[in-house]
């Protein structure tokens, strides 16, 4: 094959945990007799609460074919990158076994909202109920995993952390800018599950740290990297992937095509954040990224993209994270199709691919 795919997951291959029916039958198409894969596919979801071998194994269950955790993409997965981070003491938000992750991804140091919150009691006091009846300096990165549960302890004590420099016992201190760095992950303001309507995503949480960020120091939150769809890291990293999966197979044609079912194309970053970790990967080998939205998710085709990029300020249809400029042709999807079943079916016609 000189193709491969990237996977969507939630309102490709599932919605909440009922899977779509399309999704067993496109893959029955797409590995051998033996459940070994005919092209190489990577799964890239924006979830980042759990470690890659427990959603490979939910994906296994769910799809009928034996999946790896090699071909499964998190949010954070390419933090593995982030060497020069992993011996410093990290500060870790969001949910599931957060340490663990942490650990597996190459951090040393991580500790999580909770420990904090232990450290410095006096520190988490929206809720009464948990006022306390010793105080820590520590220095301090910080990386957003995905939405915690207790939105008002993981704001406070994150702002905490950026105003004073990692010493969150500490009174604010706003000259300290830029803040320390902030690593995140997941930026989608909205995901589908079983409900009618989409539901608020880590996207929604990093709105709302922005917006309390700027509103008491009147300057601008700024990111380390993002990573996660639709940034263009996740897409390099879920690329090297793909290479990996066929270095593997001894597939010696070269990788030209990648077809991102269910995203959008990957859309243009603000130049401020620090893009030095392209460095630590080789660089892209495949000529085309095409994008092939199914109907099954959030994506709604009867939806206006505005063709003034100027009225995407107050247009609703930008749901994107503030550091992406919105540019329609990038969100615009090469190809349109029902389901995960017929975008097969269009990629393998369209590679001329027959298994």
């Amino acid at each position: 094959p000189s193709f491969g795919f990237l996977f969507d997951i939630d309102g490709v291959l599932v919605r909440g945990k009922t899977p779509i029916p399309a999704a067993k039958t496109a893959f029955q198409k797409l590995v051998n007799s033996q459940g070994q894969f005919l092209v190489p596919v990577v799964f890239v979801t924006n979830a980042g609460d759990c470690l890659r071998q427990k959603k490979a194994d939910q994906l296994s269950h769910l799809l009928g074919v034996p999946i790896s955790q090699d071909q499964v993409m998190m949010s954070h997965s390419p933090l593995r990158m982030f060497k020069r981070y992993h011996e410093k003491c990290v500060l870790v938000s969001g949910q599931g076994p957060l340490l663990e992750i942490a650990r597996d991804l190459g951090f040393c140091q991580p500790i999580t909202i909770e420990t904090l919150r232990e450290k410095h009691p006096l520190l988490d006091v929206v809720d009464h109920d948990r006022r306390p009846n010793v105080l820590v300096s520590e220095y301090f990165s910080v990386v957003l995993f995905g939405e915690p549960v207790r939105w008002e302890t993981n704001l406070q004590l994150i702002i905490d952390v950026l105003l004073t420099s990692g010493y969150p016992g500490n009174p604010y201190r706003q000259e300290n800018y830029p803040h320390i760095p902030v690593l995140a992950c997941n930026m989608d303001l909205m995901w589908v599950a079983e409900a009618q309507s989409p539901r608020f995503g880590h996207g929604t949480f990093m709105v709302c740290l922005e917006n309390i960020y700027k509103k008491i120091t009147g300057k601008d939150l700024k990111y380390e990297a993002l990573m996660g769809k639709p940034s263009k890291l996740t897409y390099q990293y879920a690329e090297y992937l793909i290479r990996a999966q066929a270095a593997e197979r001894q597939w010696k044609q070269p990788i030209q095509t990648l077809y991102a079912v269910g995203g959008s194309a990957t859309l243009s970053q603000d130049d401020e954040i620090d893009n030095s970790w392209e460095n630590e990967l080789a660089s892209a080998a495949a000529a085309h990224c095409r994008s092939v939205l199914v109907c099954t998710g959030v994506y709604n085709p009867h939806t206006e993209v505005p063709l003034d990029t100027r009225e995407s300020i107050t247009e609703t249809v930008f749901h994107g994270h503030r550091d992406f400029r919105f540019e329609p042709g990038l969100v615009e999807p090469d190809h349109i199709v029902p389901d995960i079943d017929a975008a097969v079916d269009l990629v393998f016609q369209l590679e001329n691919f027959v298994p």
